[in-house]
């Protein structure tokens, strides 16, 4: 009989570590980017959809709602003002119970109501200048599903079942250049900033370069037209934005140099202006899935998956649940043991199997000189199970604190 643990594997990575590699790629597509947006809808419906199941049925019912499109409007900013001429277009799809079987009558979900209310809350947090009345178009592909509601509490009496063949990817810790990126966009994305510059716009893409110790740090702003009065105004934002991104490098062990809006040509009259502080408006695209992995980072230099986390449901999809409990696990084996430079954790499930019950965890280190891997067998097999043992509560956690993409 196979032992408890024989689903764990830990192995060796002979490979260095991101931080000592020579070059090293990040990049963060920031709230207000059309891809994030379609993100943070289709994870906006999701809860809203958890918050209505729980409410009326006591339980989280079975949805997916992981396929959201962001449509471009149609804009024309200029210095002090501008105008939306077609909005954005936003769309989200998936499935979802509609219908609950319940005392021999059946109650029907309003998926619309709550779906249409979820994505206008959305656009309303992420942004101060798109207005969800006039200058997006709301709506929503959400098939339609039933389910008895007698044999879904019979079903929740044990550990819910994965409801997709996939896997999850962790790692840790973070180098510092991904540490940068991350509190470059959050800074520059924080109320407070925006009370000191608020030409800035939501929509900031942040792409690091390291060589060695020195990285080259591109942005890309959308400036707000009504703050900015002319070409001098803009350029006077756009240092502004540069000086406040060089005081967050110098807390970092890095030679940090910054470029902003490297597409401009001034002497062009072509600047980064828009109207709402988002391209979204002018033609630019977005898809759930295309941007930020869990933590909210691109990372080409790490092990990832390319699974789309946003909108799906928190209780069985494990390409959902996998993703975030593969990271914990990393990050505990990393701090907790102190014995590894970094840590990549894989989980592999099969559709129909406890989600408490992988087909495999494989934990993949890169140890510090002198550490037999032998050594981390019992500690990485300790972390691993109780972080399963855990799973059935990242529900709960992420019903409270949302995942920030």
């Amino acid at each position: 009989m196979p032992a408890e643990t024989d689903f764990i594997t830990i192995e060796e990575l002979a490979q260095k570590a991101v931080y000592e590699q020579e070059v090293e790629m990040v990049e963060r597509k920031g709230k207000g980017h059309p891809d994030t947006l379609a993100d943070n809808v289709s994870e906006a419906v999701c809860r809203e959809l958890c918050k209505y199941y729980l409410e009326n049925y006591g339980t989280i019912l079975h949805h997916n709602v992981d396929k959201a499109l962001v449509v471009g409007g149609r804009s024309i900013p200029r210095y002090g003002g501008g105008v939306v001429c077609e909005p954005i277009y936003i769309v989200v799809a998936g499935r979802a119970v509609t219908h609950v079987m319940r005392e021999n009558s059946i109650n029907v979900v309003p998926i619309g109501a709550i779906a249409l209310k979820a994505m206008r809350e959305s656009v309303k947090r992420t942004f101060r200048h798109l207005d969800p009345d006039s200058h997006v178009i709301f709506d929503y592909k959400i098939k339609q599903g039933s389910v008895d509601l007698v044999k879904v509490f019979e079903l929740g009496k044990s550990v819910p079942l994965a409801n997709d063949t996939s896997f999850g990817v962790g790692y840790a810790p973070l180098t510092e250049t991904e540490k940068l990126v991350l509190e470059v966009e959050r800074t520059l994305n924080s109320s407070s900033y925006k009370d000191k510059n608020p030409a800035v716009g939501e929509d900031i893409k942040v792409l690091a370069l390291r060589k060695g110790g020195k990285v080259d740090l591109t942005l890309a702003c959308a400036m707000v037209s009504s703050y900015i009065k002319s070409l001098d105004d803009y350029l006077k934002v756009k240092e502004e934005v540069k000086e406040e991104v060089l005081k967050i490098a110098s807390k970092y062990d890095l030679e940090v140099d910054v470029k902003v809006n490297t597409a401009d040509k001034p002497e062009l009259g072509v600047v980064y202006l828009t109207v709402t502080g988002t391209s979204a408006e002018a033609g630019d695209d977005g898809n759930t899935g295309r941007g930020n992995r869990a933590n909210g980072l691109i990372t080409p230099n790490r092990y990832m998956s390319l699974e789309a986390v946003a909108g799906k449901n928190p209780v069985s999809h494990i390409g959902k649940i996998y993703n975030i409990v593969s990271a914990n696990i990393a990050k505990k084996v990393h701090e907790e043991t102190r014995k590894v430079k970094e840590v990549y954790v894989y989980m592999l499930s099969r559709i129909g199997r406890p989600i408490n019950k992988p087909l495999i965890v494989n934990v993949k280190v890169i140890p510090h000189e002198g550490v037999n891997i032998k050594t981390l067998k019992y500690d990485v097999e300790s972390i691993v199970q109780a972080e399963l043992e855990n799973v059935i509560n990242i529900r709960e956690q992420l019903l409270k604190s949302p995942l920030e993409f």
